[in-house]
């Protein structure tokens, strides 16, 4: 791939020491994604002195992880307002003035990262999107910005709490009018990079959107091999789900490469700076005002309009905190090629997905590991990766772990993440990529359901994830 032969920099990297705080040096862009040359506003709060803006589009490059693509001039830093919380849904929300306008010409379709530095050293990311015009012929690649949102605690509130921790005390809706919190991009970093990376040192044609591009960009996926669902990918919007179930049911492959995919229904509303900008999660049919409706904001296997996610990745979220390793059980798999082992501790961890025989797993699901794991005291489960093909050729993997993204990365001594472990994930990776791109993977490998050999019980009581409904 001619960019990646472009040369590359570390100068992405923040050092811990180095991340700034919440309204020391913190910004966000009016778009989550923009098209190539289309440019957008950054919206900075500084009490740390002038800063400067560094764009890096992420790739291999040879190792670096990313590309300097544009650096702004030194921009008086102002301290904006401070953020207000709406009581009617505890939204947190700004109303700052625009600091900077970002062009975007020559900039190719990608993941970026917004490097901000400010006078005293201090640093944090704003990510941003620039979206492919046509993602025909190519893997798409899917930056799970919804996620993003719901996990956003800047400003005190996110869709799991607010400041005093509680589930209870958590926001209905959150805006992408605010910051991030932490380092400004933690999932796309931990969650996303690695495979990124990855696919684009394969070489395949790749192209690039964002959970708001699926659901808003009619035929966003037409023509497309693959489709790509990071590492953390908990928040769906209708259109999402519809709108990747009707490309795997055209012939574009589709990959899971976490687990508890498509667990929470959320819609979007518009903000002052736009559409589509403010994510709709109550995590509650009956306490949403919008009732009885497709786009109502609970789970997605619960009333009122239960769409249990095994229809589409082919296994249900089963618990977190996993730990164990990712045991293989059908060494013959088309993707296992080139790997050696069959067990690899700490390849299984955090949340995991499970294959049961219920209503609307498919019927040809091929389990191609099943991994023992303990989730919490006394808890003992399994996790599975699966694959199954469906009528026009498409295949669909899920690893059923959320440590594989990350563990592309390195080794993880604390998670007992081997060298070989890694090496393992890196093949699998590599090849399904490949395999994505060459094509619908089930004209050349049909799945082999399998699942009846693992046993499986149709009871879920061993999850976390809630009723199926």
């Amino acid at each position: 791939m001619a960019e990646n032969a472009k040369p590359g920099t570390t100068a992405w990297r923040i050092a811990v020491n180095r991340i700034a705080g919440p309204m020391e040096l913190a910004g966000y862009a009016d778009h989550v994604s923009v098209r190539g040359g289309q440019p957008f506003r950054l919206f900075v709060t500084s009490t740390a002195g002038a800063f400067t803006v560094r764009a890096f589009r992420v790739g291999w490059y040879g190792g670096t992880g990313a590309r300097l693509v544009w650096t702004s001039s030194t921009i008086s830093g102002r301290a904006q307002t401070a953020p207000t919380v709406r009581p009617a849904d505890r939204m947190v929300s700004t109303s700052w003035q625009p600091s900077l306008t970002v062009p975007t010409t020559g900039w190719p379709p990608g993941a970026y990262l917004l490097l901000l530095t400010a006078a005293n050293g201090k640093q944090k990311y704003v990510p941003i999107t620039v979206r492919s015009e046509s993602t025909r012929g190519a893997v798409a690649i899917v930056n799970a910005v919804n996620t993003y949102q719901a996990y956003n605690q800047w400003g005190g509130y996110s869709l799991y709490n607010g400041p005093d921790k509680s589930f209870a005390s958590r926001a209905h809706r959150v805006t992408f009018d605010r910051p991030y919190d932490g380092n400004g991009a933690r999932t796309l970093v931990q969650s996303e990079m690695p495979l990124i990376q990855l696919a684009e040192r394969s070489g395949v044609p790749l192209a690039y959107l964002t959970s708001v591009d699926l659901a808003t960009a009619p035929g966003a996926l037409a023509g497309a091999r693959g489709v790509v669902s990071l590492g953390h990918d908990e928040y769906w919007t209708v259109a999402m789900r519809n709108a990747v179930t009707k490309a795997r049911d055209a012939g574009t492959n589709v990959a899971f490469l976490g687990a508890n995919a498509v667990y929470w229904r959320v819609r979007y509303e518009n903000s002052p700076l736009g559409a589509d900008r403010v994510v709709v999660g109550y995590k509650d049919a009956t306490a949403d005002p919008v009732k009885n409706r497709p786009d109502t904001t609970a789970k997605w296997r619960s009333k009122p309009d239960p769409r249990p996610e095994n229809s589409l990745t082919g296994m249900l979220y089963e618990c977190f905190p996993a730990v164990g390793a990712f045991t293989v059980h059908d060494r013959g798999f088309f993707l296992f090629s080139g790997t050696r082992g069959t067990s690899f501790p700490g390849l299984v961890s955090t949340e995991v997905d499970r294959a049961y025989p219920i209503p609307g797993t498919p019927a040809n699901l091929q389990a191609v590991a099943h991994s023992a794991v303990s989730c919490g005291p006394g808890v003992h489960t399994f996790s599975d990766a699966t694959y199954y093909t469906v009528a026009s050729g498409a295949g669909v993997f899920d690893t059923g772990s959320m440590e594989w993204v990350p563990a592309l990365r390195a080794p993880n001594s604390k998670l007992s993440l081997t060298a070989a472990g890694v090496a393992f994930a890196r093949t699998v990776t590599t090849n399904l990529i490949r395999a994505m791109a060459a094509g619908p993977m089930g004209r050349t490998y049909p799945a082999r359901g399998n699942l009846a050999t693992l046993g499986a019980s149709p009871s879920t009581s061993t999850g976390s994830g809630g009723q199926v409904g």
